[in-house]
């Protein structure tokens, strides 16, 4: 399967939004991440042992839940005309200079 660039899966991710009436307002965009996250923690609770899942709940995989964050991210960023792949090199440049030496032993 083929691998895809940041820009790449922004693209996808806007043709998609755009065969469904487009995109959300803003803060409902930022509900969904939120709600994301939470499904996130609630697997890695379960996975880690910290707190277990109801039997009625659905198992799901934290791949899964990763990819459903990213896409509401990716939602936002595309409202606003975000170019992730430059962005994230800038927030990589920070973190390789702001912690360079952090986790030294």
């Amino acid at each position: 399967m083929k691998e895809f660039t940041i820009k790449e899966i922004q693209d996808q991710v806007d043709a998609l939004i755009q065969t469904m009436n487009g995109y959300w307002l803003p803060l409902a965009m930022l509900a969904s991440v939120t709600e994301e996250l939470g499904e996130l923690a609630r697997e890695i609770n379960a996975l880690e042992k910290i707190k277990t899942k109801k039997s009625s709940e659905i198992e799901k995989n934290i791949g899964e839940e990763l990819a459903d964050l990213l896409f509401s991210i990716i939602c936002i960023s595309n409202y606003y005309k975000i170019d992730l792949n430059s962005d994230f090199k800038q927030v990589l440049k920070k973190y390789q200079k702001r912690d360079k030496d952090r986790f030294l032993n």
